[in-house]
């Protein structure tokens, strides 16, 4: 029996989805633990393309079992269509989905009030992709939010929508109160089938000897507490979530792998000390597709963060690293490494989360040479050009951990596993 996290440990957009989907030919489940399709995954297979906003990406491998666990908000409907169009490309759910009873869910109201909200903060808005999740989280704090297990009890169902709006001071019509009951009952028989609790699934299939990993949404510098504050999301995207999201225990987890981009993005507001804008910053843009796969924004372009890279793996107890997108580099004719922050000509010693502090530091560059060899098709560590080893060595050597696993391409076989470095 065995356990491993695999966790986005910047800003998120990490490649994560890549990586599950790599390691998920070697486990038995995949299971959510945070967020809700605020997070887009894109997977490519075999020329195919794949977009993931709630469902696990392990529901690629036929074999696999997926969970939802609770600590994640569902918008049911968004979920039902993103099933729905999975299983048109061939995927089947029977047997293989399991979502937790009491996962929170985002209604569309939560939709307009996180528009609103960001509306309001006007130059201040934190950047949200507008999907509802900061406002499922509050109604759940506040004990007014819905929960997927509702959706199968007509009468308490109505009861806790009633309850809802009160809490907002809404009120709607009568036909629109009558048209969302409806929609939500008629998706809760949909849904119904894969609805459980978890947790105790969890439990038993690792007693079993099952295999299991844990996918994070987002990324650790998007915590809700240990992030970029407030520029961050409504969940606990650290390591510690996992135990709370899915009710395993702690002293299960087995393996953290942290998954790191060869250099950095960030989407929305917020600090972003290693920040580049420019044609480099196109050019990378481009070439790395860096689009959200939720929203379609452009993401914004930095250099590889080192101290903010030595933070998340500490706060995450990370065991080994996965580097993605290093293809996106080759041809740039040198790369930095941020590996210091100075602030009033004083070195800081280590990541400050505060925002205003966090826009002060000058990064400290570590330059190193580029490669112009094409990496996208090479399998072994023993195959990569003298310059891009030295890069992932110094990464390596910055935050104290081995590189394991590099994604040099989209697709499942651009993929290097790094067992000895000869």
């Amino acid at each position: 029996m065995s356990s491993i996290i695999v966790l986005g440990c910047m800003w998120g957009d990490e490649g994560k989805a890549k990586i599950v989907d790599f390691i998920g030919a070697e486990v038995d489940v995949v299971t959510r633990f945070q967020g809700g399709a605020n997070a887009g995954h894109t997977i490519v297979l075999e020329g195919k393309k794949y977009v993931f906003h709630t469902v696990p990406s392990g529901i690629l491998y036929p074999e696999t079992q997926c969970v939802i666990g609770a600590g994640t908000v569902i918008d049911p409907l968004g979920l039902r269509e993103e099933m729905q169009s999975l299983m048109l490309q061939g995927i089947d759910f029977t047997d293989r989905l399991f979502i937790d009873e009491r996962a929170g869910l985002v209604l569309a109201l939560h939709k307009q009030l996180d528009h609103k909200s960001e509306e309001n903060l006007g130059t201040g808005k934190i950047g949200t992709t507008g999907k509802g999740i900061g406002p499922a989280y509050s109604d759940q704090a506040a004990r007014c939010a819905l929960r997927m297990g509702d959706l199968r009890y007509p009468e308490w169902l109505e009861q806790r929508l009633n309850n809802f709006y009160k809490y907002h001071q809404i009120n709607l019509s009568a036909s629109d109160y009558k048209e969302e009951l409806e929609s939500l009952l008629e998706v809760g028989k949909f849904l119904g089938p894969f609805m459980a609790q978890t947790d105790q699934m969890l439990r038993d299939w690792y007693k079993e000897g099952k295999k299991i990993l844990f996918e994070g949404a987002q990324g650790t510098l998007l915590d809700l507490i240990y992030g970029t504050y407030p520029f961050v999301t409504s969940s606990h995207t650290v390591s510690g979530g996992v135990c709370v999201g899915t009710g395993f225990p702690p002293r299960w987890l087995d393996r953290i792998l942290g998954v790191f981009k060869a250099y950095t993005t960030r989407v929305g507001a917020g600090p972003f000390p290693t920040e580049i804008e420019g044609p480099l910053a196109d050019q990378i843009r481009h070439k790395g597709n860096e689009y959200g796969s939720t929203t379609g924004r452009p993401r914004r372009i930095g250099w590889f963060d080192a101290v903010a890279a030595q933070y998340s793996a500490a706060l995450n107890g990370l065991d080994s690293l996965a580097i993605t997108l290093l293809d996106v580099l080759t041809g740039l004719p040198e790369l930095k490494i941020c590996h210091s922050y100075i602030k009033h000509n004083q070195v800081l010693p280590g990541f400050v989360s505060h925002p205003i502090e966090l826009n002060e530091v000058q990064p400290e560059y570590l330059t190193l040479p580029g490669w112009d060899i094409d990496i996208s098709n090479i399998q072994t560590w023993k195959a990569l050009p003298k310059e891009t080893k030295q890069y992932l060595e110094a990464i390596q050597d910055l935050l104290k951990l081995p590189v394991k696993i590099v994604s040099v391409g989209q697709d499942r076989h651009q993929t290097i596993v790094i067992k000895e470095k000869v």
